[in-house]
C-alpha cells in the first residue's frame, strides 16, 4: 500500500526486486514516478491514488529500463516525461522493453510501455530539481524535492542492489563517480532518500547509502574486490557483479 514518507510524497513497494512506485504532489496535481510492476499491482496503485482525491497530471520515468517505463490507463492519458536522452532511448528500445515486461511481469499493459516525452526546460508539472547523469543508464535522473527534504534517487543508493553498470556505455566507473558526487550535494539537503529498489532511507541511513555505493565503486577503481554486504545478502547479484568487474577492467 502507499505509505507517506514526507509531505506530499508516497511510496508503494512491489514484490519484484523491491521496486518502488512513487507518487508526488505537485502544484497542479499528482506525478506518478516509475509505477510498477505487474498489472495487479498497477491496478492496486491506481486504487490508492484515487483515494488520495487528487488528479494525476503527469508521469515521470527516472531512466529507460523496462521496469521504469510502465503505466496503467487508470492513471490517465497524461504526459509521461523523462530526460531528453531517457525519452530518446526509451523510444528506440520500446519493442525490447515491451518484450522484457511481458517476460518478467504479469498482465502489464504492453501498449503503454515506454511512451515518453522529454521534460520541458521549466520542469512542467514535475516538482523539484532534476539531477541528470549517465550512471546505470543513459538519461538517468534523480529528483531533488528540497522543499520536502526528499531525494528520489532512481536506481542509485539502494540497500539491496549494488551499483549496476551499463554495458552499452564507456567508463561506468567514472560515470558513477560523477553521479555520486552530484547526489552527495543533494544529500546534504535531505532527510529521506527513495531508491528505485529497496527500503526508503531516513536519518543516518541516507549518508550510509552514499558511502556504500562509493566504497563499491572505489574498490573497482582500485582493481580490488569490494567488501559489500549486499553481495552477501543476494546470491543472484554475483552475475551482475562479475559483469561490473569486467567492465571496470576495460
Amino acid at each position: 500500500m502507499l505509505e507517506q514518507v514526507a509531505d506530499g510524497v508516497w511510496v508503494r513497494q512491489s514484490g519484484w526486486v523491491w521496486t518502488n512506485s512513487i507518487v508526488v504532489r505537485g502544484d497542479d496535481g499528482l506525478v506518478v514516478v516509475d509505477p510498477g510492476i505487474d498489472g495487479v499491482e498497477l491496478a492496486d496503485l491506481a486504487d490508492e491514488v484515487d483515494r488520495l482525491g487528487i488528479p494525476v497530471v503527469a508521469g515521470f520515468s527516472t531512466h529507460p529500463h523496462w521496469d521504469h517505463l510502465l503505466w496503467h490507463a487508470r492513471f490517465g492519458d497524461v504526459p509521461r516525461y523523462a530526460t531528453a536522452a531517457g525519452a530518446r532511448v526509451a523510444g528506440e528500445a520500446r519493442e525490447r522493453a515491451q518484450a522484457m515486461a511481458a517476460e518478467s511481469a504479469a498482465d502489464v499493459p504492453l501498449e503503454l510501455v515506454a511512451l515518453l516525452t522529454p521534460l520541458p526546460a521549466d520542469g512542467g508539472p514535475v516538482p523539484g530539481e532534476l539531477l541528470e547523469h549517465r550512471a546505470h543508464a543513459v538519461g538517468h535522473a534523480a529528483i531533488l524535492l528540497a522543499d520536502r527534504r526528499v531525494l528520489l534517487a532512481g536506481d542509485m543508493l539502494s540497500d539491496v542492489l549494488i551499483p549496476l553498470f551499463d554495458p552499452r556505455q564507456d567508463d561506468q566507473v567514472g560515470a558513477y563517480e560523477v553521479a555520486l558526487d552530484l547526489l552527495a550535494e543533494a544529500i546534504g539537503q535531505v532527510d529521506v532518500v527513495v531508491p528505485g529498489h529497496g527500503a526508503v532511507a531516513t536519518g543516518p541511513e541516507v549518508a550510509a547509502r552514499l558511502a556504500a555505493d562509493r566504497a563499491y565503486v572505489d574498490a573497482l577503481r582500485r582493481g580490488e574486490e569490494p567488501a559489500d554486504a549486499r553481495l552477501e545478502a543476494a546470491e543472484w547479484l554475483a552475475g551482475p557483479h562479475r559483469s561490473n568487474l569486467e567492465l571496470a577492467r576495460r
